[in-house]
């Protein structure tokens, strides 16, 4: 009887002990997420899918890493020392690891004999027929021994910490995170593709252009903070992109990462007021200097990596002009409205722009084409500069000699003439009835801080309060000092104050746009306006007391 109840309980323990295992091992998931190798000592992540898998004909060993063999596809081996050189010139991420063996790719029958060629003097390369289903792009690729072909993305180090999230293609045309890191690097790891897989087209003007997002954009398959931990945290992955985002996609740009904003877009000084992240660093002069805010990350980046070909930002008072101003880029507010701002953070929507930060004005013009579409493009170029607050003695040097020298160029280049602008004595000579005896300083003085105050708190700030209260007992989430100090400034005026603001900031722009700069059908503004934002240069160690609304705008 004690044997029969002894066995019972061993066949009950065994049953729940099966029982678990059987629990635990059906719940399981082992999902690959790729890896990283070391090619000539660069670093490459390569993901866990092949692009293609190819037929040809096994060859002897050869170097390798996780079962992968570097190989390099050409089109043809005519002239391969050419090709070889043109690859190393041309592309980043391409080198003569690579080499192990040349593939020639064909979309029908393929050669059953290997062999080997030379390039250079005596440089010497294994040649090996593939056969493919699907187009194979030439360029660097990782082979495995059952014909499965990989591109690697080299991994670059984010060391001006202008990234908030790298990113890789997903499957349906989302996004995900990277998973890969650089050994032995405390920034995180960038990646990007070979240039040599594209070729640019019609249809795909930008393919291959890498894109950094600032994040404030929404990405599909990606989480976007607004430059806020506990925002990044309370809401799930976006289910589709930006409409800004998407039409650089479908041009071809490949994103490789969201980049830095100031919280909630609102302008910060890099240690002073950055409290959930930390501010990029502004590679010029000593690297030390503010990189200006809130597009950021765009600026750092696009100024630090000259494997980053363009950064898209946004501009409401400044947050492209800024950054581009004391990194030495070019950065562009458009004309608002030229795109929706559909699935993007709001500041402001009346005064909300989208932007690139570029280094280059050819890329960036190609760029503007495709996020601006509606844009008329315009061959003639203005015949008059008016100039604000320009320096008017070349012999001092510094700055005023720069300033003044790119404007002799300019006029030259033009064939125009430059004239003083003096906004405030034309605004008081042509004023507009509605604006009634109102200097210009009155109209202004604090129509942006309200505009981006209240639309702010009403858009953004009451809807995520409410989202994490209920999300955490009733609590509030953390917040810089900076959008608080803008959100209680906001809350301190009634909402007619809203009203006024927007019908102030109305009748400057038509005043603006008729007076200053009125329409030419040929030249699209009748002139061109120049001015300057000063030479002081704010460091990063500064502390320069509690943070303010920007009270004037002009």
């Amino acid at each position: 009887m004690i044997a029969m109840a002894r066995m019972t309980f061993l066949n009950l323990v065994v049953a729940t002990l099966n029982l678990l295992f059987t629990a635990s091992h059906s719940a399981a998931q082992l999902v690959p997420t790729g890896q990283t190798i070391l090619l000539n000592g660069l670093s490459y992540y390569v993901p866990p899918a092949p692009v293609t898998t190819v037929t040809f004909r096994r060859f002897k060993s050869l170097p390798s890493a996780g079962g992968l063999v570097p190989v390099t596809v050409v089109n043809s081996l005519v002239n391969l020392q050419a090709t070889v050189q043109t690859y190393g010139e041309v592309d980043d991420v391409w080198n003569t690891g690579f080499l192990e063996a040349v593939l020639i790719a064909s979309n029908g029958s393929y050669s059953n004999h290997n062999s080997t060629t030379t390039y250079g003097s005596s440089n010497t390369t294994l040649v090996v027929h593939i056969s493919s289903t699907t187009t194979v792009p030439p360029g660097p690729y990782l082979l495995s021994s059952a014909g499965a072909l990989y591109q690697p993305w080299r991994l670059y180090t984010d060391f001006a910490g202008a990234f908030t999230q790298p990113l890789i293609p997903a499957a349906d045309g989302a996004f995900a995170p990277l998973p890969a890191a650089v050994a032995g690097i405390q920034s995180p790891a960038v990646a990007v593709p070979s240039r040599l897989y594209y070729a640019k087209s019609p249809s795909k003007p930008l393919a291959g252009v890498r894109i950094g997002i600032k994040d404030i954009y929404d990405v599909a398959g990606v989480r976007t903070s607004d430059g806020n931990r506990a925002f990044y945290s309370l809401y799930p992955p976006a289910s589709t992109s930006a409409v800004a985002v998407q039409l650089l996609i479908d041009a071809g740009a490949i994103i490789v990462g969201k980049m830095k904003t100031s919280q909630f877009a609102n302008g910060e000084l890099a240690t002073a007021d950055w409290v959930d992240y930390h501010s990029p660093f502004n590679p010029r002069g000593d690297g030390y200097q503010d990189p200006s805010s809130s597009s950021s990350g765009p600026g750092a980046g696009e100024a630090s990596y000259p494997w980053l070909d363009l950064a898209l930002g946004s501009d409401t008072g400044g947050s492209i002009r800024g950054p581009a101003q004391v990194q030495g880029l070019f950065g562009n507010r458009p004309s608002h409205g030229l795109v929706p701002l559909t699935n993007v953070m709001p500041l402001a929507p009346q005064l909300d722009t989208a932007g690139f930060e570029a280094r280059d004005p050819a890329l960036w013009t190609a760029a503007a084409k495709v996020l601006y579409p509606s844009l008329k493009p315009y061959t003639t170029y203005p015949k008059k500069i008016q100039t604000i607050n320009f320096p008017t003695n070349a012999s001092a040097g510094g700055s005023d000699a720069v300033v003044l020298g790119f404007l002799a160029k300019l006029e030259g280049f033009l064939g125009a003439s430059t004239t003083e602008l003096d906004y405030e004595a034309l605004w008081n000579d042509t004023k507009p009835k509605e604006a009634g005896d109102a200097s210009l300083d009155e109209l202004l003085n604090i129509t942006y801080p309200v505009l981006i105050s209240k639309e702010q708190t009403m858009l953004l700030r009451d809807g995520f309060y409410a989202d994490y209260a209920k999300a955490h007992d009733g609590r509030r989430p953390f917040v810089d000092p900076v959008p608080l100090i803008r959100w209680a400034f906001g809350d301190s005026f009634p909402a007619s104050t809203l009203t006024e603001a927007i019908s102030n900031k109305t009748i400057f722009m038509n005043w603006w746009n008729s007076i200053v700069l009125p329409f030419n059908e040929e030249t699209c503004s009748d002139s061109l306006v120049l001015y300057t934002a000063g030479d002081e240069i704010q460091y990063r160690n500064e502390y320069n007391g509690y943070a303010a609304p920007p009270v004037l705008c002009a």
